[in-house]
């Protein structure tokens, strides 16, 4: 990612005006994608549309605050870093979604909550104990790579067979859309907001033909915006608003899965948010307060009724493409999100999103976030026979491993095996069914064990 000259920096506070203007740009550029987050689990727990914008409304508080605690330079980081829904966390969400299905959104996101809390402190424990340096020696992008592919392309049914395939014509659009204003236009706003451009785009479309009659309401990509009016104007509901959270032993083994990818991806980002904002590395004390602050954050997260969060990479992008490294910028941007928090007509009308349009969405971002661990797989020598039978292995069983170990939850959870074995193999059930878990344990397994040379692992190699 190439250096822009910086036109205001990490400490600087620029102009009100700017400021706000700075900060709404910040919410705007990650609105799109992470929106679409809750929008996958709501439709999968059975919620209804209001139950989805109340959803909606509790990410975007978790987020908010997350953002502030992790640029504040005691908590966390200090960098100009914004916290969004995490991707990481689908899996390992659908594996809770999928133990708990017949009790209800409620209990579910109860459970999703414990999950949460469990291992979002343990993270912290990891990260503000400075015990993460140590994990860091490990996790080389020999590792990294495949962890992230395995997030990306696993998650092709939900972008395709779910959402997509429910009507072709309107996510192929958002498809062609995304890329014409993100490859194509030289427009740089255009560049900026083409995933929210486009998903506007098309659900204007779907509701000029809704409203024209041309989509009725059997039609998947009908809206009915008479549901946006039995949404409350303020939402008052913050803390546990789907009621205190529950624990088990499942929701802690498959929450693990995702907060080993969002340490993985995170720390990444220190480095790169560092670079754009013309910075020295993070030391790795700003590391340890990094992914400390990630993991209380995702604590909080579970008491809010949120979903996991993590650094997002597109608001680094955004960083390098206007030079504004300001961190009041970005808090400023967290204040805006907290207030867009409240108001429930807002929450409302984005859960009124028609599955297509949601699914062009996914085809763009799924297969993005896929290319991305591909892209850090660069920083290895990927001539070598040793990486690329480590790589092709660890991908392979990440695609493999975990439909066989769904089908065969006997194994782990026979009865017969006592209580406390049940109990411990749900938990390893639950991890081993996570694509990104099983890519992250075989890559870094083989990586340590296999000989190779520093350079030959990407170790201390930085992209071109």
């Amino acid at each position: 990612m190439a250096r822009k000259q910086i036109v205001y920096g990490l400490n600087d506070k620029p102009p009100t005006p700017i400021m706000i203007l700075a900060g709404a740009q910040h919410v705007l550029t990650l609105f799109g994608a992470t929106t679409l987050v809750p929008l996958i689990f709501g439709p999968a727990m059975g919620m209804d549309t209001l139950q989805i914008g109340a959803f909606i409304s509790c990410v975007y508080f978790g987020m908010g605050v997350a953002t502030l605690i992790q640029t504040s330079p005691k908590l966390g980081t200090g960098l100009p870093i914004v916290q969004g829904s995490s991707f990481s966390f689908i899996p390992s969400i659908m594996t809770v979604i999928g133990a708990y299905k017949g009790m209800g959104p409620n209990v579910i996101m109860q459970y999703v909550g414990g999950g949460l809390i469990t291992g979002g402190l343990l993270l912290s424990f990891l990260g503000y104990s400075k015990i993460v340096g140590y994990i860091r020696k490990i996790i080389t992008p020999v590792v990294i790579g495949p962890v992230i592919m395995a997030i990306g392309f696993s998650l092709a049914p939900v972008a395709i067979q779910f959402n997509a395939a429910n009507y072709w014509p309107i996510s192929l659009l958002v498809v062609a859309l995304i890329m014409f204003f993100s490859l194509v236009s030289k427009n740089k706003y255009a560049n900026i907001f083409a995933i929210l451009s486009s998903i506007v785009i098309a659900y204007l479309i779907c509701l000029a033909a809704s409203l024209a009659g041309i989509f009725g309401p059997t039609h998947p990509a009908y809206i009915d915006l008479g549901k946006v009016a039995a949404a409350p104007w303020i939402r008052y509901n913050v803390f546990m608003p789907w009621g205190v959270p529950k624990f088990s032993f499942l929701a802690f083994g498959a929450m693990l899965a995702g907060f080993f990818a969002v340490m993985i991806e995170s720390i990444g980002d220190y480095h790169s948010c560092s670079y754009v904002s013309g910075l020295e590395d993070p030391t790795p004390e700003m590391i340890s307060r990094g992914i400390g602050a990630e993991g209380f954050n995702c604590a909080l997260s579970g008491i809010f009724g949120s979903v996991g969060t993590t650094s997002y990479t597109e608001n680094i992008g955004l960083i390098g493409l206007t030079g504004v490294a300001s961190r009041h910028v970005v808090r400023t941007g967290a204040v805006i999100l907290i207030l867009l928090s409240f108001i429930g007509k807002l929450g409302g009308l984005i859960a009124t999103m028609p599955s297509p349009v949601i699914g062009g969405a996914y085809i763009s971002l799924f297969g993005i976030i896929g290319a991305l661990g591909i892209q850090v797989l660069m920083r290895a020598d990927m001539g070598s026979q040793r990486n690329v039978v480590i790589v092709g292995f660890a991908f392979l069983m990440a695609l493999g491993l975990p439909g066989w170990i769904e089908k065969n939850q006997a194994l782990f959870m026979n009865p017969a095996y006592g209580q406390a074995l049940v109990t411990f193999g749900g938990m390893i059930w639950a991890i081993l069914k996570t694509p990104m878990a099983v890519a992250g344990i075989c890559a870094a397994f083989c990586d340590s064990l296999i000989p190779g040379t520093p350079e030959e692992r990407g170790i201390g190699v930085q992209m071109k």
